[in-house]
């Protein structure tokens, strides 16, 4: 079924990004900056007016660099990261060598995953192990489920439109317990998970066959592992233990608490099956074979040895657009923007299609608690007017980009009002290649990906390449999550 083709009850929208309101294309914090520099240009040129040949074409470039945009944000965030970046690699901030620290635990696993640890737990009610990946800077802990998503594209609209209900029924749930702090849902595709079906196929193959069958299933041997993919889904929830209203006093009371609020939320009626907990096992195997792909289909007794520092990379190094680590380079891009029209409900088929290469595509969220989106709306409706108002009195006629801009705040309320959930969201993609001269087919690969959702916009996590990585991992990181 084509998009064309998908009913309007399966077509989703809402999409809106925030926008705060400046001068000439600049943010609010940005206006009001320009405005404390030009002030203090003036100040300056009252006591020596020959420095104003100096300040103000340089103010004039800071300024123009604000506005401007490069890759959906202002050129100068982009030019300003930029530069930080090359001067820390300058020192070799951006390589990671695993060393034996003095200290142990130190430093497990690099960048976001460096205040980390893995804590085996017991799960009373599945009377299963169950793998806690917790933070010790923020005291957060991060509980991972397995998931089987069941298919929806031969499903009645019927039941699709009552997944996608479900699914804002579950989102409303997080926004009122102020122990969630953020989800986030992964998919991973792995390639070559053929191999094991053709050796399992030739071990019980009858020399006595048929010629004709022998033929059918050699080509299916020969086509199979260039063909299929495994594929593992998982959803992670962040817990703040200590925000319960009996703070746990111990760190076993911590686990049980944020067990306890995962095994709150009902993930029945959404389209997908809940296999189990990710037991620490399944923790090492997802972030292991993410740094070195190899390993991936090995077994698990492989994994249970393995200390948490050795499910990281022994080598890493965060490049601009690659993250090149143990087992091959990846590359990971993030949302641009979204269509601002309706879309259907499978648009991300394309990014879940196996390929040649290994990619993990996850969405994080962060739902908003009532109080605090019904003041993000008005706000949002309140810079819409003044960038109208602003519009008309220059050019005396508001956009019609602009009023559509406002009326789709006004909508967003009304939804809002009536029960809806405002929530921060983002994509991101991560590709991952085995050899460095791979890397450009795989970018490739990710590309036709994205240009055939028909209107979702991505970039290259620039700078951020290794943030990015570990994002997609059940590691406890979700980059919309303040501490």
């Amino acid at each position: 079924m084509s998009a064309h083709e998908v009913p309007r009850g399966l077509m989703v929208g809402g999409f809106r990004i925030r926008r705060s309101f400046g001068v000439g294309g600049l943010s609010k914090g940005a206006t009001m900056a320009a405005a404390g520099v030009l002030a203090a240009d003036g100040l300056i040129g009252v006591q020596a007016p020959a420095t104003l040949l100096v300040t103000l074409p340089v103010t004039a470039v800071g300024l123009g660099l604000a506005a401007a945009r490069r890759h959906g944000m202002s050129a100068l965030a982009y030019y300003w990261a930029k530069a930080s970046w090359r001067r820390v690699a300058r020192f070799e901030g951006t390589s990671y060598r695993r060393l034996l620290l003095p200290q142990p635990y130190a430093l497990d696993l690099p960048g976001v995953g460096a205040s980390s640890t893995l804590i085996q737990a017991h799960d009373p009610t599945s009377g299963r192990a169950v793998g806690v990946v917790h933070d010790r800077a923020t005291g957060f802990m991060t509980i991972s489920t397995l998931l089987a998503p069941g298919g929806s594209l031969m499903a009645q609209t019927g039941a699709v439109q009552s997944n996608l209900r479900t699914w804002s029924s579950l989102l409303e749930a997080m926004s009122t317990d102020e122990q969630i702090k953020g989800a986030s849902v992964s998919i991973q595709i792995t390639p070559g998970a053929g191999e094991a079906l053709g050796d399992d196929v030739k071990a019980r193959q009858s020399p006595d066959a048929p010629q004709l069958a022998k033929q059918v299933v050699g080509e299916l041997l020969r086509t199979t592992p260039h063909a299929t993919a495994s594929r593992a889904a998982w959803m992670s929830v962040i817990v703040d233990p200590n925000a319960a209203a009996n703070r746990p006093g111990d760190l076993a009371e911590q686990v049980g608490e944020a067990l306890r609020v995962v095994d709150s939320l009902d993930l029945s009626g959404t389209g997908t099956d809940i296999e189990r907990r990710l037991t620490d096992v399944d923790v090492r195997r997802l972030v292991r074979s993410a740094y070195d792909p190899d390993v991936f289909h090995a077994r698990d007794a492989e994994f249970a040895d393995l200390s948490w520092a050795e499910c990281g990379p022994q080598a890493a190094d965060d490049g601009w657009e690659e993250y090149a680590h143990d087992g091959g380079v990846s590359a990971s891009w993030v949302l641009r923007e979204m269509p601002r029209r309706p879309i259907p409900y499978s648009v991300l088929l394309p990014l879940l299609a196996p390929g040649r290469f290994q990619r993990r595509v996850t969405l994080a969220y962060r739902v908003l608690d009532p109080h605090e989106g019904e003041a993000v709306l008005e706000r949002e409706i309140s810079h819409a007017y003044q960038r109208e108002q602003a519009t008309a009195e220059v050019k005396g006629r508001a956009k019609w980009s602009q009023r559509a801009d406002s009326r789709r705040a006004e909508e967003a309320a009304a939804q809002v009002a009536g029960g809806a959930q405002v929530v921060e969201w983002t994509l991101m993609v991560t590709v991952t290649a085995r050899s460095a001269a791979d890397l450009p087919a795989a970018r490739q690969e990710l590309e036709r990906g994205v240009k055939a959702t028909r209107g979702i916009r991505m970039r290259p996590a620039y700078g951020a390449q290794a943030a990015v990585f570990a994002a997609g991992l059940p590691l406890g990181y979700n980059p919309l999550v303040k501490d």
